[in-house]
């Protein structure tokens, strides 16, 4: 386990900006299902755009980028682990589960507060999630910023 303190990003709707260090609102992600808690974030700017992509489509409500500081957090180093950068919602559509929660279970019962692990489509980049959101651990660090996807969006009249 490694202990993390630094910036990280979020990019967020710009109506979530009441609470912008709120946990994930799907009941499933990565490296949490229901009833789990789990923020996630990215080391750069640039990686919360990559990490975001997926989900971005024309004609979303805006968005900001918001920067934290997480403070000593002990994150599982999952970076170069390609088993855990796989795209787990086919998997999970298929099988009603996702094999990357097995490393999330597993750093929680040795009780780290996270997780680090590499971008799937950028391996250079890296993310985090973080399952104790408690001020100590991440606060914002200042205003959030307009956040446009800097790759071009579907047209939606096709």
């Amino acid at each position: 386990m490694l202990e993390f303190s630094g910036s990280v990003w979020r990019i967020l709707f710009l109506s979530q900006m009441d609470a912008p260090m709120a946990p994930a609102q799907a009941p499933e992600g990565r490296f949490h299902y229901a009833g789990q808690t789990a923020v996630y974030a990215s080391l750069s700017a640039e990686g919360a755009g990559v990490a975001i992509r997926r989900y971005v489509s024309a004609g979303d409500p805006p968005r900001v980028l918001q920067r934290a500081i997480v403070t000593g957090a002990k994150l599982v180093d999952l970076r170069g682990q390609r088993e855990a950068s796989i795209v787990w919602q086919d998997i999970h559509a298929k099988r009603g589960t996702s094999p990357t929660w097995r490393f999330s279970d597993r750093a929680r019962v040795a009780g780290a507060d996270g997780l680090i692990y590499s971008s799937r489509s950028r391996p250079d980049l890296s993310h985090i999630v973080l399952f104790d959101l408690s001020p100590s651990l991440i606060r914002v660090d200042g205003p959030p910023t307009d956040w446009t996807p800097p790759y071009p969006q579907p047209r939606l009249d096709r």
